[in-house]
Order: structure tokens, then sequence, then C-alpha cells
């Protein structure tokens, strides 16, 4: 898919009606180099310290935790319209145990400005670089919603990640 670099804040609709509905892609790939995509359904487009911006959670059990660890950069995917599966699979299955690009017969692709991959299937990636995280601790979010949400007390890092640059494929309007 050819893609073309667009405005950072093009898609943010599109993908915060994914967020609420099934979710987006987080790719990351560790030391490694094995790209892992897991579904995440929290993270946001904005503005801070005068910069784009994507916030993203990741739990400090998953897998990906590792590889953002390891990592300088990550990208976002907005899937297509006929990504259910993949996104099923990459949200409930571990990339310690399932290699999951060769599993929903995804291609990984070297991001246009940082080293983390993409998956070429989706449409539109966000190129990111970690600017910042911070680690959640007991007793920092509002008590229902820690006690909601926290129940397993598996808390997340938080990432922001400076937006370097959001790709779209030419026809990607038709395909979110």
């Amino acid at each position: 898919m050819d893609r073309e670099k667009v405005d950072t804040f093009k898609y943010v609709r599109e993908m915060n009606e994914l967020l609420k509905d099934g979710g987006l892609f987080l790719v990351a790939e560790g030391r490694d180099k094995k790209p892992n995509a897991m579904t995440i359904g929290w993270g946001f487009l904005g503005t801070m310290w005068a910069k784009p911006v994507f916030v993203t959670a990741v739990r400090h059990s998953r897998h990906t935790y590792r590889l953002m660890e390891e990592a300088k950069s990550w990208t976002i995917c907005v899937p297509s319209k006929g990504m259910a599966a993949a996104l099923e699979f990459c949200g409930t299955k571990s990339g310690r145990d399932f290699d999951k690009f060769r599993e929903m017969k995804l291609t990984a692709k070297k991001g246009v400005g940082v080293d983390a991959p993409y998956i070429e299937e989706c449409p539109v990636h966000i190129e990111c670089t970690t600017v910042f995280k911070t680690d959640m601790k007991p007793g920092q979010l509002e008590a229902g919603i820690e006690g909601e949400m926290y129940k397993t007390r598996d808390f997340h890092m938080l990432y922001f990640g400076e937006v370097k640059g959001v790709y779209a494929a030419k026809d990607a309007e038709k395909l979110v």
C-alpha cells in the first residue's frame, strides 16, 4: 500500500470511534527485532508540550510492556474494516506464545521515520517516539476507577509518544 504523510489529526475522529468499538493496534519490537501487535482500547491523540502526542497504556504483565521498555519508537495502526479477527487475536493472545504477524498473516513494514514497524494491511499508521512515561501506582487514581479497572492490581505504564508522522494509504477514507 503506497502511503502519504497526512495531517496529524486527520483521522482522530475515526480513531476515537475505533477505541470505543474494537480498538487499534500498538506495534513494538524489542532488541530481538521480532514485531508484536497488541490491541489497545485505551489511548488518545492530542497536544502536550506544544507537540502532537499519542498516549497509550500498557499493563506491566503484557509481553508488549517489555518491548516498549526496550524500544524508543512504536506505531499505532488503524485497522481496516475487515480486521476484526486480527484485533480479537492480538487482544487475547500473547506475543510470548504466538507470532501474531504470522498467525494473522499480517505484514510488518519498517516505519518511514522511526525504527518501529507498522502493519501494512492497516490503512493509517502513526509513528511515535517515547518522550515520557509514568508508572501507575496504587492510590494515584480515583478510588472508584481503580477499584473497577484494577481489581487484580495489574497497573499500566502510560507511554507518551511524540508523533513523528501519520501516514495513510491513498484510499484510506474508504477503508477505515
